[in-house]
């Protein structure tokens, strides 16, 4: 068991834990990732049920995985699990987290989607497409402000912050691929540059 040595879970807890995630899933405008800080509040400051390196690693591994982006809730559900338990309260972890997350949103975004497919046409509907935009932005900005929050110092990594916003300008003001920049930052990175 780790640091945290939390004790079995009780069927409240879990419970508890899949109604977290149906909220948040009604919440995640922008995909799940926006919702990783109220994440971190309830699993870290709240429940601790998972540690702050445990939090940040299973966004860390999930983001550069091959696949989907949500796949950092199923490895924060299996920590919850096997923090409480072993490999079968793991798996009960990525169920509860992952059924949570996906229910509610994916089938308001079949419905939606379908409705607004057919009246894509309407003011309303225009509307509400340009007023997400914001929203989704700040959102994530949120999310990547938590992430970098505790390990980055701006004073001392400031060569990192300016290759964020010229890479932040480039993407926004060009048409070159996004794989050009991660590759310029991998090959930074590579020979320690940044």
């Amino acid at each position: 068991m780790n640091s945290l040595a939390i004790a079995s879970l009780q069927w409240t807890d879990w419970l508890n834990l899949f109604l977290q995630y149906l909220l948040l899933s009604m919440l995640s405008i922008g995909g799940a990732i926006t919702t990783a800080p109220e994440m971190h509040r309830y699993l870290v400051d709240e429940r601790h049920w998972l540690s702050d390196a445990q939090f940040n690693a299973s966004i860390s591994i999930a983001q550069a995985a091959p696949g989907p982006n949500i796949l950092f809730v199923a490895l924060m559900g299996w920590n919850v699990g096997v923090n409480s338990g072993n490999f079968a309260t793991g798996l009960l972890g990525v169920l509860v987290t992952m059924t949570g997350i996906l229910l509610p949103s994916g089938g308001l975004t079949y419905l939606a989607g379908s409705w607004g497919h057919r009246n894509r046409d309407l003011r309303i509907v225009r509307a509400f497409k340009q007023g997400m935009a914001p929203l989704v932005i700040a959102l994530m900005l949120g999310t990547g402000w938590l992430i970098i929050g505790a390990s980055v110092n701006v004073a001392e990594d400031w060569p990192i912050w300016l290759i964020a916003a010229l890479t932040a300008v480039i993407a926004w003001q060009t048409r070159l691929h996004l794989l050009w920049l991660l590759s310029a930052g991998a090959l930074l990175g590579w020979f320690g540059w940044i």
